[in-house]
């Protein structure tokens, strides 16, 4: 069985390394949103870029049995990597973004 205590701690480290970048222009805050009882791990930009609001998801990730599912990735590089980088296997991964009948052909978990 996986240990999602240790993917609860990969994931919140990931969403906080994220955190620390700071976008290149504007007023923007980032947000990290951790809700552990329900299993909901987000990334949030709010603010603004001169007249332009800003707000939005940047990563949104769930834990759902013992899978960590990805239901957003805004990075530039996909945050999945670094979930496995980080000692995630990449069949406890759900690449949630992607429509079902594909998810089985992209090295991940499917459901």
């Amino acid at each position: 069985m996986a240990d999602v205590s240790e993917y609860r701690r990969i994931v919140r480290e990931v969403i906080g390394k994220h955190a620390e970048e700071r976008p290149a222009t504007g007023d923007v805050l980032v947000e990290s949103v951790f809700d552990e009882a329900k299993g909901h791990y987000e990334l949030v930009y709010s603010g603004w870029d001169r007249q332009r609001r800003i707000h939005g998801h940047v990563l949104h990730l769930d834990l759902r049995g013992d899978k960590v599912w990805i239901e957003y990735d805004g990075t530039a590089d996909g945050v999945a990597n670094e979930l496995v980088e980080a000692g995630i296997p990449k069949d406890r991964i759900v690449l949630a973004f992607k429509p079902p009948d594909i998810r089985p052909y992209t090295g991940f978990a499917s459901n």
